[in-house]
């Protein structure tokens, strides 16, 4: 059984056709992945992502099966390139597996943490924690000293992996984390009390054998962005992560050997090691990166033009930013599809890009503790402000306070049945929380935390973060919908919307907008009294926003998703 879900994407069988996407797969492995996918088969006791996945893909390669597409191809901008083919990718991530177990003496089940910019030793170090057994835990190069600390602390990791810029702050907490034992920096230099990661890893012996590892066996711990709260420790497992995309992931992709993906998030963001890591690797397709040490659009836009990527992935604010060129002047060399994902996309953006580049923008809608939750799949009708419909593996609801089912149309809460049989894709725990583990489940249902609806086609709307709900004179408004009225004004690149308190009304809907440069010397007043009306004409009287401020920027997680409570609590008088 395992042997055959082994190859379920690299057999060449005759094309079969399931809910209108192609797969290449024979009758009985078919069967086999029908049968899992409806739970009527076992799930393999036995997986590593790295053994049955990337092995069988370099084993496909030498036998001369695979295109000569690399598996990783990796950029700086400034003349620097990286490729590596499986059989490459698994030499060297062995050199490192040896680094991680004989230099610093991890064994399987210990924690690292894994601090390092788009650059390839994030990737070898992940391949390398698989075949060791080592749980990995990313972290974006933004953190400060005591956002590393309190990782560092909760996690009880045993190693950290980062570059000579953060290796300071490491040092100024480091003599408060009693279960650190070694710290490795990816650096041309040296510094007292770190050992060099590249040194080590290049004079090592490429003798490695796999660790066996159990399906629910930890991988990888993310702690969660959020916006409310400390971050939580969401575990992940080998299946989780590993197993599911064997089972989901083309729904959402749909890529090929000879294809490349480019997905420009940080590597401290699940969407990273989703995109960038276990979801092409299945399809045996390229993953493209770029340093990208700046977002800069005309960086984006060029390096679409030069090189041969089929898929690009980002956060809303990437589109947002990429509509406010003249994308005319740009000739895409393969691009094809265009994925969004984070918050929603605001049906502006989505029409901007659509009418200069001619691509639809999918957007998927998704959590740390669960992946991919909703896709607008490859094939599907597009609705405007729709996160699409619930993926494999998931039974999406929309429900209320006391778990039962709304119907179509009915705003409640984004649920995701979790009883009596909890989803391949889940989140295993909050470790160390078993309090918050608990209070995210509902009856039969783990609750996301956002609002939304679905209608009678099955496509779900997200209205909100079920904090960020603002109720103005019994009216309840969902900030989104006012940012994308104010966003499809020209005057504004940005915008988040938050309640504000009013003696009146208890509260009243305000906005914080980011203005174009073009419109940086007009008069404010008149400007605000002209978004004003724009949104009455735009969406119900009502949702207007009575205030507004203009801000140079919006404060926004390390993921990239907007703080609307840290604006709010300020409104509230609460910082």
């Amino acid at each position: 059984k395992l042997q055959s879900l082994k190859l379920l994407w690299t057999l060449k069988p005759p094309n079969r056709t399931f809910l209108g996407h192609p797969r290449l797969l024979s009758s009985d492995v078919y069967s086999q992945y029908e049968s899992i996918r409806q739970g009527k088969q076992e799930i393999p006791k036995y997986f590593n992502f790295a053994s049955d996945v990337l092995d069988k893909w370099s084993e496909i390669e030498k036998a001369g099966k695979r295109s000569s597409n690399p598996a990783f191809w990796w950029i700086n901008g400034e003349g620097e390139e990286v490729k590596w083919s499986f059989e490459e990718l698994g030499l060297l991530s062995r050199k490192v597996a040896n680094v991680l177990t004989k230099e610093c003496g991890l064994q399987k089940g210990d924690r690292l943490i894994l601090i390092l910019p788009r650059i390839p030793e994030w990737w070898l170090v992940k391949v390398a924690c698989l075949r060791a057994g080592i749980v990995v835990i990313p972290g974006t190069s933004q953190l400060s000293a005591k956002d590393i600390l309190y990782r560092l602390q909760a996690s009880k990791a045993k190693s950290i992996i980062t570059t000579d810029k953060l290796a300071p702050a490491v040092d100024s907490v480091a003599p408060q984390c009693q279960h650190l034992k070694t710290k490795l920096m990816v650096s041309k230099g040296s510094r007292e009390g770190w050992l060099n990661f590249t040194e080590l890893y290049q004079n090592q012996s490429a003798d490695h054998s796999c660790i066996k590892t159990r399906i629910q066996d930890p991988m990888m711990i993310f702690f969660t962005s959020g916006t409310t709260g400390s971050p939580k420790m969401t575990q992940h497992s080998q299946g989780s992560l590993g197993f599911r995309p064997l089972l989901s992931e083309r729904y959402w992709l749909d890529l090929t050997p000879s294809e490349m993906i480019w997905n420009t998030a940080d590597t401290g963001w699940i969407l990273t090691s989703i995109a960038s890591f276990f979801d092409p690797w299945v399809f045996g397709s390229c993953i493209f990166v770029h340093n990208l040490p700046q977002t800069d659009s005309a960086v984006i836009l060029n390096t679409l033009c030069r090189f041969p990527i089929d898929i690009l992935v980002g956060a809303p604010t990437l589109f947002r930013m990429l509509v406010q060129n003249d994308l005319s002047k740009y000739k895409f060399m393969n691009l094809r599809y265009c994925v969004s994902g984070g918050e929603p996309l605001n049906p502006e953006v989505m029409e901007q890009w659509k009418s200069q580049t001619g691509l639809d923008i999918h957007e998927v809608y998704g959590q740390t503790e669960m992946g991919i939750i909703c896709s607008v799949f490859k094939g599907m009708k597009i609705k405007p402000g729709s996160m699409g419909k619930a993926a494999p593996l998931y039974d999406v609801q929309i429900i209320d306070k006391n778990a039962n089912i709304l119907p179509p149309g009915q705003q409640g809460e984004v649920a995701v049945r979790s009883k009596p049989i909890r989803p391949l894709g889940f989140f295993s725990e909050y470790l160390d929380n078993p309090k918050k583990t608990a209070e995210s489940e509902r009856g039969g249902f783990y609750v996301t935390g956002d609002r939304g609806t679905v209608d009678e086609e099955g496509y779900f709307q997200f209205i909100g973060r079920d904090d960020d709900i603002i109720i103005s004179s019994g009216y309840r408004i969902g900030p989104f919908e006012v940012e994308s009225a104010l966003i499809e004004h020209p005057a504004v690149v940005e915008t988040a919307v938050v309640s504000s308190p009013d003696p009146l009304r208890g509260e009243v809907v305000k906005a914080f907008v980011v203005l174009s440069p073009t419109f940086s010397s007009t008069d404010l007043k008149s400007l605000t009294r002209e978004l004003q009306d724009h949104v009455k004409q735009t969406t119900a009287p009502y949702k207007y926003p009575r205030k507004v401020e203009f801000v140079k920027e919006l404060p926004k997680t390390v993921t990239g998703k907007i703080k609307r409570n840290e604006l709010r609590d300020k409104e509230w008088g609460r910082i």
